[in-house]
């Protein structure tokens, strides 16, 4: 079991920016392919990318049967259903930084719902941290609902930070700690076919608008986001514990709203800005300033948007 210690700086800051990055490329590769398409792609390039690394690496699958249904299923949910709403909400034109901004709120609302739930104990801080953070993001909200996509791409937005914290508690159901290149190669390969049957039911066909484009945003999501976050996140756990990425979740919207910034063109306003701070405030309360023996115990993040 690691022992939970102080973040490594290198890969934490690269954990953060290749995180974030995800919030401003993902933007640009749904503008190019249709959002579930493009998606269902991800994951099955993705699956193959991470099985063959784990080949290459001489990882041990170890785990079969009912384990290895239970890291499918639970690969569904922090996937499929997560991203699925997520880039749906980025083809109806969510702002990158909103995007960030919510799932910011995802290992506090974890601790939240574990307490209501599943009866673990809650402090006051990571309850006041929750909070804060909501306020943050009515506050960015608040001045331009329809600037930020309108009310059904917030929506889908709030139901992929939802199933993003209960897959984050589901993953305690899996067991015992699989082999990550092989768990995220399992939850891919899961999440792929049903995306896809997703995006003929609800995309139908006509999927690229700039082929181009969107080849480069994908491969940059396969292999930056999918692959090289979950390499850095590994990196974070064997330094530093399994929560030890929640941490750094404060510093994904400000670093996205500057990334929105320089390749989008986005801009804040002053009360979106406060709003900004505020959330990242009441995140980095909830999850730096808690008590060791009430901070989370979730298993890892999936990798980002």
């Amino acid at each position: 079991m690691t022992t939970p210690g102080r973040l490594p700086l290198v890969p934490a800051a690269a954990f953060v920016v290749v995180w974030s990055s995800g919030y401003v490329v993902t933007p640009l590769g749904v503008q190019a392919i249709s959002p579930l398409w493009i998606l269902a792609m991800r994951f099955g390039l993705a699956a193959v990318l991470a099985a063959a690394l784990a080949l290459v690496l001489r990882r041990r699958v170890g785990v079969r049967g009912r384990e290895l249904g239970r890291i499918a299923l639970v690969g569904v949910v922090l996937n499929a259903v997560v991203f699925s709403a997520m880039f749906s909400a980025f083809g109806l034109g969510l702002d990158a930084t909103f995007g960030a901004l919510v799932h910011s709120l995802s290992p506090v609302l974890t601790v939240v719902l574990a307490g209501v739930l599943l009866r673990e104990r809650l402090s006051r801080v990571q309850v006041a941290g929750f909070a804060v953070g909501v306020l943050g993001v009515m506050l960015v909200l608040v001045p331009d609902l329809d600037g930020t996509g309108g009310p059904l791409a917030v929506g889908l937005a709030v139901s992929s930070l939802l199933g993003l914290s209960l897959g984050t508690l589901g993953q305690r159901w899996i067991g015992a700690a699989p082999d990550p290149l092989w768990s995220a190669a399992i939850q891919f390969a899961a999440s792929a076919p049903l995306v896809a049957l997703l995006a003929v039911l609800v995309e139908g066909g006509d999927v690229v608008r700039d082929a181009a484009a969107g080849a480069a945003a994908l491969v940059y999501m396969v292999v930056v986001n999918s692959v090289l976050g979950l390499v850095l996140l590994g990196v974070l756990v064997r330094a530093s514990g399994a929560g030890s990425a929640s941490s750094t979740f404060f510093l994904m919207p400000p670093v996205t709203a500057l990334m929105a910034w320089a390749v989008l063109g986005d801009t804040l306003g002053p009360l979106e800005l406060v709003g900004l701070a505020v959330a990242a405030a009441g995140v980095a309360a909830a999850t730096i300033g808690a008590r060791p023996t009430d901070a989370p115990r979730p298993g890892a993040p999936p990798t980002a948007g």
